[in-house]
């Protein structure tokens, strides 16, 4: 098969080009990338009889896009995802490689779980698919998995996301058998002995609508510990969903010491605020909660400073009947994969950061950290891109999303920017004709 992209914008963190160019796609291979140049003066190898043509003047091409934060779900909770549609969800919002959490059943704390994921997501995914090794066995917090066995097998981090590690020596001595395997822990920060019962921000709307609250030191906490046991060990350190003004200021204070530490935020922490919960809504209920405007906006200048280096969907797709109970019984999380870019595109048409510093946040940052081999749109590499219009309006429908998860806040949002076509090899994903 050959791909032919006329006069795209391409803008690549990967190779730090960006212009006007041609693209040529044999194969699942980029075989031509031609800057301020006709394609049609260029011979083609004939090596297929299948050749489509794409006019993409107006339009960008980026890199694929990396979610380093995703619960497939699969093994255990297929009811909520599988890895195939997952995988669909994913491509359908420019993610061409994700990065799944290990909160399955049985959870990913043995090489027998990791390769059942790998061959599921060559078998049925449509993007790549890194698994994340637990940090402790049953996600318990009482001892470490096999962190070199899960390496060997295939992860790229170790976390026990969905559940703090609440002992500090079991932390200590993650951190340490995790720069020796040279894959980073992604630390969910939350002391459950200040979260308690809590079930979103502690303030004035908690207060006022009857809802046990969780103060915010409740991550300020767990991250301030997770950074001196970084600096103490010398291991890297990579703060999940962070949420608070709080955190920020933590995690800018240790970057400025050398601390090697980095971070990512999910758009709904700056786009929404606890007033989206004013109403009981449960699809607005996530972990941590959202927090005050005060807090979304220290979020967002984190982001245009650099202190936050990623953005990750956390995506946690979950079953109706999880959200449609009292706010205090829903299950936490957002199904976010759909949706990311056109919110994070808001910073970009808002003025807070450039589109090449949004997607270094969405694609090189998270390949550095997790040491993922990726190098962008040149000569010689898979195909591995996705074609954006970045103005182009359209509404948030739940019941179009391929994720089996439509427990989404936004529902009804009118957003600015989609994906039109995501290419993973040999592989194209055309959303002009699936909305």
């Amino acid at each position: 098969m050959i791909i032919k992209i006329y006069n795209a914008h391409i803008i690549d963190p990967f190779t730090s080009k960006e212009g006007i160019a041609d693209i040529i796609l044999e194969n699942g291979i980029i075989s031509k990338v031609y800057f301020k140049k006709k394609i049609s003066q260029l011979k083609v190898s004939k090596s297929s009889s299948s050749v489509i043509e794409i006019n993409a003047k107006g339009l960008y091409v980026f890199p694929g896009l990396i979610d380093m934060h995703t619960h497939l779900r699969e093994p255990g909770y297929e009811y909520k995802e599988t890895i195939r549609t997952g995988t669909l969800a994913a491509v359908k919002g420019g993610f061409t490689s994700v990065c799944c959490m290990a909160n399955t059943n049985p959870v990913n704390d043995n090489p027998e779980v990791t390769y059942y994921i790998l061959a599921k997501a060559k078998e049925e995914g449509s993007c790549d698919v890194y698994p994340i090794g637990a940090i402790t066995k049953g996600l318990k917090g009482e001892e470490l998995s096999e962190m070199a066995m899960l390496k060997e097998a295939g992860c790229v981090a170790f976390s026990d996301d969905g559940m703090p590690v609440m002992n500090s020596m079991i932390m200590k001595r993650a951190l340490d058998y995790s720069k020796s395997v040279d894959a980073p822990i992604i630390s969910h920060c939350e002391d459950l002995a200040l979260t308690e019962d809590g079930v979103m921000n502690e303030g004035k709307i908690s207060f006022y609508l009857g809802l046990k609250g969780i103060p915010k030191a409740s991550e300020e906490v767990f991250v301030s510990r997770d950074i001196i046991l970084s600096k103490y060990s010398g291991a890297p350190l990579h703060i999940a969903h962070v949420s608070v003004k709080g955190s920020v200021e933590l995690i800018k204070r240790a970057k400025e010491e050398g601390v090697p530490v980095t971070a990512e935020t999910c758009p709904h922490y700056f786009t929404l605020t606890e007033e989206a919960i004013r109403d009981y809504n449960t699809n607005a209920k996530v972990n941590p909660p959202l927090r005050t405007e005060e807090d979304r906006q220290a979020i967002k200048e984190a982001l245009k400073e650099g202190i936050i280096d990623v953005i990750a969907t956390d995506h946690a797709p979950h079953h109706i009947d999880e959200k449609k109970v009292p706010f205090q019984e829903a299950l936490n999380g957002i199904s976010g994969l759909e949706t990311a870019l056109a919110l994070s595109l808001r910073l970009v048409h808002d003025d807070i950061l450039s589109l090449r510093e949004l997607i270094e946040k969405f694609t090189v940052n998270p390949a550095k950290i997790l040491k993922i081999n990726k190098s962008g749109i040149k000569e010689g590499a898979s195909a591995d891109l996705i074609v954006v219009d970045i103005n182009k309006a359209w509404t948030v429908d739940k019941d179009k999303f391929a994720s089996l998860g439509k427990n989404t806040p936004f529902d009804g949002w009118k957003l600015r920017g989609k994906v039109l076509l995501t290419i993973k090899g040999n592989k194209v994903f055309d959303m002009r004709k699936s909305g």
